[in-house]
């Protein structure tokens, strides 16, 4: 067989891509071999690009589930396609591959791509690397890898929380999963003036390196991305509220002071801290009763041999101006009333592999399955007859990852998928239900408390808090990044632990500093709530010599010694102080987008080295914030 002409033997000649591109609509398609291609406006100066090698595109929309109206230009030329939304376009190759481009045409995004398919091209080469690759699962979908050229000189912000004292994010590898502490919300802004949204609920990973930025979904149908672009980094918060919901309004009261412990171990226990405030004329918005408030897991009501009379401790608490909220876990055991018609309706997680059970923390427990809207309806109407029929209408959600005794994200799978697939929409579905649950009982914006997110959770109204981290000044540090990057990922209800969770000796000295620096830090929160787990701990034997769940040193603002208290009772009234422009605050974010801790520069771009700081922020347009984070320090430089 003889090479054609002009063609060294072995050197394939140039693929013929005529007719691969064609525009449905505003949408530009690109078909060739087994994968199809789209691109089309989504939101104001926005473009959502979705690809796949299936009979047909798989129409989840996840995060995306305002698709804003699409005015989109396409050109179509012989060997590339042009589409463009405003200040964004996307040049597409024959061969496949997208660059992104302002309305300046400088790059902001890249597709790496290195194969031989078109020898014409300037990446031509013999790696084989393709931009988008479907590697098949045996027996199962693909696992995708989307690449792009990385500029080593970008800066990067946002994903969510992840426990590390780092802002800009350039340089690291995040694994798209959630744990405890971890939420994992795959929305990044670029000092480059773009924001994009990995619109993928997968586990996976991401690494944001100098040479090339790799986005990974462990198991995946389609890969499925949106790119904005703007001119400042509030234009691309704005933008992306716009196309996966907005927070709603925060209710008056919870922009108050928090109460919480683990845990009160009864009613008679939780009134009293109540009245004591009462008694100090200490403003208190809210106080918690915490997990093992129930008999067993998966109970979803008081036991009524510690929480006798609901109703007249919901009553006395409201005439303290005192709101109650309630722990839900998502775990159910098998001791419960609920279980086997749980799992008669098919609405428990799977396990793919051993034991139905996915932890063994006070008895073993198997997770209700969120992502099913029948199994989300089923335990909303048991939380509505054993809390919300009592006045109360406050959840805090807890476990929300779900966690799991071992994170073997393979082996569990849901109504809507494998956990490989679609797991890190589960914390996102979890508080689904409960805030529908509320807006058909007639609370107008519903606000839970919840231990992760994913991409939209905001828009159902959740405040989600750091999990269960340490107390050190190390931790305080580490939560500054994490509140900050998770409030430019589009969540902006955030707090936490103050003083943390783990290992705070109540008459420590050096816990006590900690507190009051963290308690400092909570004045400017979006919430400011004081929680958790004090040492020493206490096991509860009642009067019939059982063990009950253990509880731990009292965490109230008197419990910290007399040099503290002073300190602390302040900061409560700067905060009730500071309720007009609180409030004034929770309206932007709710119309707009804006987030309520904002890096620094989100509001003074143009300064280079705002970029760079991560030890102060923004509380809205007016406050500058900057905590002290550093053990014995009492003064530092802003």
């Amino acid at each position: 067989m003889q090479p054609k002409e002009g063609y060294t033997l072995g050197i394939l000649p140039p693929i013929d891509y005529r007719d691969v591109f064609s525009a449905q609509g505003n949408r530009l398609v690109r078909r060739f071999d087994a994968e199809v291609l789209w691109i089309e406006g989504w939101g104001k100066n926005s473009l959502r690009v979705r690809a796949a090698k299936m009979p047909a595109m798989p129409e989840d929309d996840w995060a995306l589930t305002y698709p804003a109206e699409n005015n989109a230009e396409i050109q179509i030329a012989d060997d590339f396609a042009v589409i463009t939304n405003g200040k964004i376009t996307a040049r597409v190759t024959a061969a496949g591959q997208i660059t992104f481009y302002n309305d300046k045409g400088e790059v902001l995004l890249d597709e790496y791509m290195r194969n031989r398919k078109d020898i014409t091209a300037p990446n031509c080469s013999s790696l084989d690397i393709e931009a988008r690759e479907f590697r098949g699962i045996a027996g199962g979908d693909y696992q995708l890898t989307v690449r792009f050229e990385s500029n080593p000189n970008e800066k990067i912000y946002g994903m969510g929380q992840y426990q590390q004292a780092l802002l800009n994010i350039k340089g690291c590898e995040l694994e798209l999963a959630h744990r405890d502490s971890q939420s994992s919300v795959p929305f990044m802004i670029s000092d480059l003036g773009y924001g994009f949204l990995w619109n993928n609920p997968a586990v996976g990973r991401v690494t944001f390196g100098r040479n090339v930025t790799t986005w990974v979904a462990s198991s995946s149908k389609k890969c499925d991305y949106w790119i904005t672009c703007e001119d400042t980094p509030w234009e691309i918060e704005r933008n992306y509220a716009d196309v996966t919901g907005h927070v709603p309004m925060m209710p008056d009261f919870a922009m108050g002071f928090w109460q919480s412990k683990l845990r009160y171990q009864s009613q008679e226990e939780l009134l009293n801290v109540a009245r004591e405030y009462h008694r100090r004329g200490l403003p208190l918005a809210v106080i918690v009763a915490d997990f093992f408030h129930w008999k067993h897991q998966g109970d979803w009501a008081f036991d009524e041999k510690y929480w006798p009379d609901i109703d007249g401790m919901v009553k006395e608490l409201e005439e303290m101006g005192t709101k109650l909220m309630v722990s839900i876990w998502p775990t159910v055991e098998s001791g419960s009333v609920n279980y086997y018609d749980l799992l008669n309706r098919g609405y428990l997680i799977r396990t793919e592999r051993g034991m139905r059970v996915s932890m063994n923390f006070m008895h073993e427990t198997i997770h209700y399955d969120a992502t099913n809207p029948d199994a989300q309806k089923f335990v909303w109407d048991i939380c509505k007859r054993n809390y919300f029929d009592h006045g109360i209408e406050l959840f805090w959600l807890d476990e929300a990852e779900p966690e799991y005794g071992v994170y073997d994200f393979e082996n569990y799978r849901y109504f809507l998928g494998s956990d490989l697939q679609i797991g890190n929409v589960y914390p996102r579905e979890y508080i689904r239900g409960f805030y529908e649950g509320l807006k058909e009982n007639g609370i107008e914006n519903p606000i839970s408390l919840t231990r992760c997110a994913w991409a939209g959770s905001q828009k159902y109204g959740s405040l989600v808090w750091s999990g269960d981290i340490h107390s050190s000044f190390q931790a305080l540090r580490e939560q500054l990044c994490a509140g900050l990057n998770m409030s430019l990922a589009g969540i902006p209800w955030w707090t936490t632990d103050i003083g943390g969770f783990h290992g705070g000796v109540t008459e420590d000295p050096d816990f006590r500093e900690l507190l009051v620096r963290w308690f400092q830090f909570g004045t400017f929160c979006p919430v400011m709530r004081l929680h958790g787990c004090r040492q020493p701990g206490q096991t509860i034997i009642n009067k019939a010599g059982e063990v009950r769940e253990w509880t731990g040193a009292d965490n109230e603002v008197w419990s910290f010694g007399e040099e503290a208290y002073p300190i602390l009772v302040k900061f409560i009234n700067i905060r009730e102080k500071m309720r007009d422009y609180t409030r004034s605050l929770m309206e932007e974010t709710h119309k707009k987008g804006s987030p309520i801790m904002r890096a620094l520069f989100y509001g003074f771009p143009e300064d280079k080295n705002c970029w760079d700081i991560k030890d102060s922020y923004m509380f809205g347009s007016d406050i500058l914030v900057a905590p002290i984070c550093h053990e014995h320090m009492t003064s530092r430089s802003v």
